[in-house]
């Protein structure tokens, strides 16, 4: 499946399961950016845009736009 060969079963290949720091994290961020899995990155980009709009919907819910506005 991961053309890097990191589905192989061994012993001392624990800092490719778990990169360190923040030099691991942008490696793993630039990964993902230009990931040929066109599917798994818009089903994972497109769940976190549907979860954020689900958040602000629910702490936005106590505002009124329809309020008549006080005179200015």
């Amino acid at each position: 499946m991961a053309p890097g060969g990191q589905a192989a079963g061994g012993g001392g290949s624990s800092s490719a399961v778990t990169p360190e720091g923040l030099r691991g994290w942008i490696r793993g961020a630039y990964r993902f950016a230009t990931d040929r899995s066109d599917f798994r990155r818009n089903l994972i980009v497109n769940l976190g845009l549907f979860a954020m709009g689900v958040w602000v919907a629910r702490n936005l819910t106590d505002i009124d736009l329809m309020a008549p506005q006080p005179p200015a």
